[in-house]
């Protein structure tokens, strides 16, 4: 008699393997079930569930339903021992309830052990804000946690409700050691302090140096930062300082300073066409909104880029013209049907002067003749022009950082760093899906986002221990069609790992994880992952 045996089904596999052993390494599912405890009698702790959302996250990033299917395509349960069937809504909707009111805790021993086990040098933090609009009314939130409320989103949905969230990323690997959500209405000014305070904690240390936007220079926060003696660097608000003051800088009595960006690094662009810097060095005065605040002199980099004065350039050129376009038909239609009077005349010129942002250097005359009909003259004020002209380029830093310890080429180095928390975002909204969260409560609201910070900070590492891995040049071929050698980036990682497929094992057989390409292997042993015996399989 023959015994025909049931085909074996093979399973996606993907970067699973990566976000077991980093999620291991990070002892999540530990953390929150020490923070989070369940009853003896259930079939999966709170940590089981929330480290496969990470994972989930990381490889298959859609709205939170239909988890369970998910994992049984999947390899779930021979990378994390959880039954597929056993991820159901009710599930996974228990487990965010119950690490919300943990979310603080969870986030700073995860914080710390991420720290501690991948040495992580927290030296420098870079910090930001985003927002996430939201569907929905969200009348009836509850109270203790983030509130979904109308605020000033960073994708112009006015007409949506949104929550926020910060970020604190460092310089060392960009990686996102803190993070906090946020009311939807929150300040972003009004926020850094406290996660200032929160970031010590984590780090264990008093001497880090904070980098943020032009939104950390209030006087409130710098006051705190230096009552608290945080070393900061930030970029002055472009309203605090005036065209004119850049205009009367001399360029040429400007060191040149070695510094490249991260995109012309990332394209090996040849050294004479990269974006070039230079600095000058004064004294920033900020006061306090009552004449008895006591007035902060802080020392302040003016700093110059060629790439901002190109682009400013540009930017400028094609206000003037698109406004000339404007004034142009509008001094061939005075006097016509639509602009019969001067009153309407006035007023469509001051809607072109708002809306092509010419308001500074745009002069107007408009005169009415012996028949009342109104006509126009217009130009540009060439004195205008020529001030905006020698001040492109030049932006101003403020810092708490002595000579000593940093002079103005380095603090430029050092803020230049700070796009890595916007290319953090970027990943958070990008191959992690952040958006859209189909959530009823804001509770569960702002549990996902610390899943989805936790996916991003497994993610971060993933392409952190790649480079680590290549040396030095922290670059290999194989992720493009022509093999031309660049840094991976984590999308790059995930994209090269994600049709990875695991034959499951049989009675007769072991285990077998596929690998149809070279670079996927390359990656898997960069990742210190054994395709022959990966650690999962053993347990």
């Amino acid at each position: 008699m023959t015994v025909e045996l049931a085909p074996v089904v093979e399973r996606r596999l993907g970067a699973l393997p990566a976000s077991a052993e980093l999620l291991r390494r990070l002892d999540v599912a530990g953390i929150i079930d020490e923070l989070c405890p369940i009853r003896e009698v259930a079939h999966l702790t709170h940590g089981q569930v929330i480290e496969v959302l990470v994972a989930n996250r990381l490889s298959s990033p859609t709205s939170m339903v239909r988890v369970g299917h998910w994992a049984r395509t999947w390899a779930v349960e021979e990378v994390f021992g959880v039954e597929p069937d056993l991820l159901n809504d009710d599930r996974l909707a228990r487990a965010l309830d119950a690490i919300a009111p943990q979310l603080e805790e969870i986030t700073g021993s995860v914080g710390a052990q991420t720290i501690a086990e991948f040495g992580i040098d927290v030296g420098q933090i870079h910090w930001d804000m985003t927002s996430m609009s939201l569907f929905g009314a969200y009348e009836d939130q509850e109270e203790g946690f983030p509130q979904v409320r109308y605020g000033h989103p960073k994708d112009r949905r006015v007409d949506l409700k949104q929550i926020q969230a910060g970020l604190a990323v460092t310089r060392d690997g960009g990686i996102p050691v803190f993070h906090r959500a946020y009311d939807g209405g929150a300040g972003e000014v009004a926020q850094v302090v406290g996660a200032m305070k929160a970031l010590r904690k984590i780090a264990e240390r008093k001497d880090f140096l904070l980098v943020a936007d032009s939104k950390l220079v209030s006087y409130p926060n710098i006051t705190a930062l230096l009552d608290a003696r945080v070393d900061f660097i930030a970029p002055l608000p472009a309203a605090q300082v005036k065209a004119d003051v850049y205009a009367a800088l001399d360029l040429r009595s400007a060191p040149l300073v070695d510094c490249a960006n991260d995109r012309d690094r990332d394209r090996n662009t040849p050294a004479d066409q990269r974006e070039s810097y230079r600095v000058l060095e004064d004294v920033h005065v900020m006061t306090g909104p009552r004449k008895s605040d006591p007035e902060h002199r802080l020392r302040r980099i003016l700093v110059h880029s060629t790439g901002n004065a190109k682009g400013q350039q540009a930017a400028r050129a094609k206000r003037l013209a698109r406004a000339t376009e404007d004034l142009e038909k509008l001094r061939r239609s005075a006097g016509g049907r639509y602009y019969s009077t001067a009153a309407k005349v006035e007023a469509r010129i001051g809607v072109i002067a708002k809306t092509r942002r010419v308001a500074t250097c745009l002069r107007t005359e408009v005169t009415i003749d012996s028949d009342g009909r109104p006509s126009l003259a217009w130009h540009f004020d060439q004195d205008v022009l020529d001030t905006e002209a020698a001040a492109d380029g030049w932006y101003a830093l403020v810092a708490r950082l002595t000579p000593e310890q940093a002079d103005a080429a380095e603090v430029l180095r050092r803020y230049k760093g700070q796009g890595v928390v916007e290319r953090r975002y970027s990943d958070f909204k990008g191959p992690l899906a952040v958006a859209p969260i189909f959530l009823e409560h804001n509770r569960r609201i702002a549990a996902l986002i610390t899943v989805i910070c936790l996916a991003l900070l497994v993610f971060c590492l993933i392409e952190r221990l790649v480079r680590e891995a290549l040396g030095p040049e922290q670059a290999m071929g194989g992720l493009y069609p022509d093999n031309r050698k660049v840094r991976p980036t984590g999308r790059m990682i995930l994209y090269h790992l994600e049709n990875l497929m695991l034959r499951p094992g049989t009675t007769t057989s072991p285990p077998v994880i596929l690998i149809n390409q070279g670079v996927q292997a390359h990656l898997l042993e960069l990742l210190g992952i054994d395709e022959t015996r990966p650690r999962w399989l053993e347990t």
